[in-house]
């Protein structure tokens, strides 16, 4: 990915990333770290309860990947059965219902995230905190709702790829900001809000000597990445992309991917455009290849219980995209996006359907 700078200081006061220099040693450990920071217990587990909590439901789809159609097929937006596009969501409205009152009366907002997504959501190791382009959301949506983006109003809840849906349903957590593709399958189980950010299934493969060059017969026998419970896991489980012969790893978490190649026991990846570019910063052995196979606008889910929440996550967005939206993806994501997205860095529009 490029190295443009644009000017602009680095992003944590040091010359480059901080820990993006020895990538390797540092992406294993956070791996491993991944199964040890996960509450657990009746107020913080993220276990599932079963697999009827993420299966199906009002408006879902089965046996197709979002978006995608064939292997390098041009990549159009998901319609669900009822013709209806899942990335709709409810109109913004500031007011306080139920469950605005319940995080009000708590006095905290607690959210589902990732520490280990590079420039998304990741725990800075030369301060200890969780920072990125989703974490800059949850901290407005935080500020909206009381006052506050401090430690005293959030409390961040690591959880897995594939426990998203769960620790929502099982409220465990308020809300979940974590580059959560919205699609018909998800969108009969949790309540998303409009989309803030939209990418798509790519590959991520070595510089040097990759076998795989693409959604093609060079995937046949390979040994093929990607997280449990994510959109990728879906398409590749499809049947134009299963009929491409990869032999599936599958892991908890995307970061689990990176160390694998780097490991030598993957040969390549398939991840979100996004989350990829952030593996190719943090790792320069590897880089992202070909075109985007889907389109995956990223939204904040939440239970489908709480509508005044969303109606409220939606207000905060619409303000969010006017200005704040783009300072946090010159912070965070301008200099290894670029291009990625195939336009001109832009929030998607918000759909609503009432």
């Amino acid at each position: 990915m490029s190295e443009r700078r644009s000017g602009r200081e680095p992003r944590h006061g040091t010359h480059g990333r901080p820990w993006a220099v020895a990538a390797g040693g540092l992406a294993v450990t956070a791996a491993v770290l991944v199964s040890t920071v996960l509450p657990t217990g009746p107020n913080g587990s993220t276990a599932a309860t079963g697999p009827g909590d993420a299966r199906s439901g009002p408006g879902s789809t089965s046996g197709r990947p979002a978006s995608a159609t064939e292997p390098g097929a041009e990549p159009k937006p998901e319609k669900c059965e009822d013709g209806r596009n899942p990335a709709e969501s409810l109109k913004p409205s500031g007011a306080s219902g139920d469950a605005v009152e319940r995080i009000k009366k708590k006095g905290k907002l607690v959210v589902g995230v990732d520490q280990n997504s590079y420039l998304w959501g990741y725990r800075d190791p030369a301060t200890g905190r969780i920072e990125g382009f989703d974490i800059d959301l949850v901290k407005a949506i935080a500020r909206d709702l009381l006052g506050g983006d401090g430690p005293d109003e959030i409390t961040y809840r690591t959880i897995p790829t594939d426990q998203r849906i769960p620790a929502i349903r099982n409220g465990d957590v308020d809300m979940v900001v974590r580059t959560m593709t919205i699609n018909c399958e998800r969108a009969g189980q949790v309540a998303f809000s409009t989309a803030y950010f939209e990418a798509g299934q790519q590959l991520l493969v070595p510089k040097k000597r990759a076998r795989v060059k693409g959604f093609d017969s060079s995937m046949r026998g390979k040994r093929v990445c990607y997280a449990s419970g994510s959109t990728a896991e879906k398409m590749m489980k499809s049947p134009a992309y299963a009929e491409l012969g990869a032999e599936p790893v599958v892991v908890p978490n995307q970061l689990d991917c990176l160390v694998r190649l780097q490991l030598g026991e993957a040969d390549a990846t398939v991840t979100d455009s996004a989350l990829g570019a952030g593996q190719a910063a943090q790792d320069p052995s590897v880089e992202l290849i070909g075109e985007p196979e889907t389109v995956e606008p990223y939204g904040v889910a939440m239970n489908v219980e709480d509508k005044d929440l969303v109606r409220r996550v939606n207000k905060v967005l619409e303000d969010y995209r006017k200005d704040k939206w783009k300072s946090s993806y010159d912070r965070w994501l301008a200099d290894d996006m670029m291009g990625t997205e195939g336009k001109k860095p832009a929030p998607p529009k918000p759909l609503y359907r009432d």
